[in-house]
């Protein structure tokens, strides 16, 4: 399988934790949308497979017209073999979502919501710099799930200073309540160059506190699991059967096309990525040329990664894989660098399969680095 992401990289305001980029200049958006089309014409030969998943992530892609997705749409199925059943999925927030719009959401063949959520606590939100309130982040699962959508997922942030653990709770019960099927639940992220980065240096606001943050974690699998969710990756739990498609791709190491500036491609054997800048972006597509740069992966680095992104997910690292990419049998030599974490209860080998446990999962970027090749 191969899969489409599309980056739009505006928003009608900024949150004070996002790195992502981003601009909330909106002037530009026919001439990106433009620049898009353009591009998946030039990149028409990056796949090879069938595209399963197309993905409308950013940035904030529910601000972009019924038209532009259309365009966008019928543009990827001219020039890639899309499946019959796709999964297509576009990013939205809460204040975006009426019921009209979701229509052309629909009539376009958006078939998957992912919805920025974050909280549904009004001192959350409003600390978070996010565009919307707390009757909006109901109202929209309730507008989606009436017009027809539900292969639903929604966003939410745990372990910040507004956020106490009987609302951390009550965020859980009332996502688990609504009827979503799928969460993607992150830890709050002190990124660098971010607005909430400056004020924490500043001291203005208090240092995240990690404890808080890990004991957020353990309620949030307590509570998933205990209401039928699976955690099948260290951020994501879904109901059985709706499992996000596409992000998915990118655990399995399966092959995806980025298109749109800062997004990122891979092919197998090497990863590119285009430049984070909408007008030098605009101006190179004009001129027929995709402006990324590209990195070539070693053997290392193509084991490495396997096992990064293999630790995160419910099926963890297979000794068939691995052994496959290394060209040889270190499956067993892997195993032997764990016993420090198995005998710690973080880590389990299971026959040919070696797995970070639930007690380890808060620390499975660690586990990772520390099982690393050189």
């Amino acid at each position: 399988m191969a899969g489409i992401y599309l980056h739009i990289p505006f928003c009608k305001k900024a949150c004070n934790y996002c790195n992502f980029h981003f601009s909330t200049n909106q002037q530009k958006m026919d001439d990106l949308v433009n620049a898009l089309v353009q591009e998946i014409t030039i990149q028409q030969h990056y796949l090879t497979d069938t595209v399963e998943t197309i993905y409308f992530g950013g940035g904030t892609p529910s601000l972009l017209k019924p038209a532009h997705l259309t365009l966008l749409l019928e543009t990827i199925h001219q020039f890639f073999t899309v499946k019959a059943d796709a999964e297509i999925t576009l990013e939205a927030n809460p204040d975006d979502i009426e019921p009209t719009v979701l229509k052309t959401w629909i009539t376009a063949r958006i078939n998957r919501l992912s919805i920025g959520i974050q909280s549904f606590q009004e001192a959350d939100l409003q600390w978070m710099g996010r565009a919307h309130n707390a009757l909006q982040a109901k109202d929209c699962i309730r507008m989606a799930q009436e017009a027809g959508i539900t292969n639903l997922s929604i966003d939410l942030i745990y372990g910040g200073p507004t956020l106490p653990h009987e609302n951390w709770e009550q965020n859980l019960k009332t996502a688990i309540e609504s009827g979503v099927s799928h969460l993607s639940c992150y830890a709050l992220t002190v990124e660098p160059k971010t607005a909430l980065a400056l004020k924490i240096n500043r001291q203005e606001l208090p240092e995240i506190d990690s404890l808080h943050q890990s004991e957020h974690f353990s309620m949030l699998q307590s509570i998933t699991a205990n209401a039928g969710y699976e955690q099948y990756e260290i951020s994501n739990f879904a109901l059985p059967g709706k499992r996000s498609k596409h992000n998915s791709s990118y655990w399995s190491g399966a092959h995806y096309l980025g298109i749109g500036p800062s997004a990122h491609s891979f092919n197998g054997f090497s990863r590119q990525w285009n430049i984070s800048n909408n007008s030098l972006y605009i101006q190179s597509i004009l001129k027929g040329a995709v402006p990324f740069e590209i990195e070539v992966l070693t053997p290392i680095q193509q084991i490495n990664e396997y096992i990064m992104t293999a630790l995160r997910t419910v099926e963890g690292i297979s000794a068939e894989t691995i052994d496959r990419i290394a060209q040889q049998p270190i499956f067993t030599e892997l195993v032997k660098d764990a016993q420090k974490h198995i005998h710690r209860g973080l880590m389990e080998c299971n026959h040919h399969q070696l797995l970070i446990t639930p007690a380890g999962k808060f620390m499975a970027d660690g586990i990772a680095a520390d099982l690393f090749r050189d």
